[in-house]
């Protein structure tokens, strides 16, 4: 990832040297690296726990993960609860 910000800082600074052909290259590469980014790694228990917790309410690892952030910080309040519209269906959870 370290090369990959050094070329583009690297042509950042040199952009009107740089081929359109070469920073298609670049940014390509740097999409790349962004996407597999993605990735948090963590101890053996909790992998355990977050698949668990994913074959239970049906979602990707990553949703899974993202859920129970976002649950757990509305609730120690870093985020603000989210407000459910009126005739929104709950199914039986508020």
């Amino acid at each position: 990832m370290s090369d990959t910000a050094s070329l583009l800082e690297d042509a950042a600074n040199r952009i009107e040297d740089i081929s359109t052909r070469d920073l298609q290259i670049m940014l390509r590469r740097a999409a790349l690296v962004v996407r597999n980014a993605r990735s948090i790694a963590l101890d053996a228990d909790m992998e355990d726990a977050v698949r668990s917790l994913c074959s239970e309410i049906g979602l990707t690892r990553e949703h899974t993960i993202r859920y129970v952030v976002r649950e757990w910080m509305e609730k120690n309040t870093y985020l603000p609860v989210r407000e459910l519209e009126k005739d929104s269906d709950v199914d039986g959870e508020a």
